[in-house]
């Protein structure tokens, strides 16, 4: 599960827990392949798993930062990735809900987009996620919005001058261990 902003009924913007990892509401079955955790910013107008949602049913998923992985000769060397300030930031986001069979079983989920790096992150990775700034949180979030194109223009690399990245220890790769320790950069 992870917290994330959406557009309530009524139109007010509500905080929630969602299941990771996008089950497309039109499947027919609830299978493990369908758990998407993310979307290619370049597509997600025209994949029938994300059509839907980009067009109505779109998130914010709030975050202070984020790992990536750099291939090197060594291995893969974990990356820290938040902004300069430490401020928190918002990831762009698509949430759907699938029902059972009989409607017994309803889920929600959800996946975050993502697009080419920007230059300070593209040593490190292929890709990272659409970060929204906050001017743009009503628009991205407004689900009765029709122009697709206004909101394509926001699944873009996100200034790197606002960002910094730096290595940290191999302690990440392991999920049971959430401790500070995951965020102290390598010397």
């Amino acid at each position: 599960q992870i917290p994330l902003v959406r557009i309530a009924a009524g139109g007010v913007k509500e905080l929630v827990e969602l299941r990771w990892g996008l089950i497309p509401g039109w499947s027919r079955e609830r299978k493990a392949d369908h758990g998407i955790i993310n979307a290619r910013a370049e597509t997600v107008r025209i994949k029938p798993s994300f059509r839907g949602p980009f067009r109505s049913r779109r998130c914010l998923v709030p975050a202070d930062g984020y790992y990536e992985w750099q291939s090197t000769d060594g291995g893969k060397q974990p990356h820290y990735i938040r902004m300069k300030d430490g401020a928190p930031f918002a990831l762009a986001g698509l949430w759907d809900l699938w029902v059972g069979k009989g409607g017994s079983t309803a889920i929600e989920s959800c996946t975050i987009i993502t697009t080419v790096p920007n230059q300070m992150l593209s040593p490190i990775h292929a890709r990272m996620p659409v970060i929204i700034g906050p001017e743009n949180y009503g628009q991205w979030l407004d689900h009765e919005t029709s122009d697709v194109e206004s909101l394509q223009i926001l699944l873009r690399p996100f200034l790197e001058d606002a960002m910094e990245a730096y290595p940290v220890s191999q302690v990440v790769n392991n999920p049971r261990n959430d401790t500070e320790e995951c965020l102290v950069p390598l010397s």
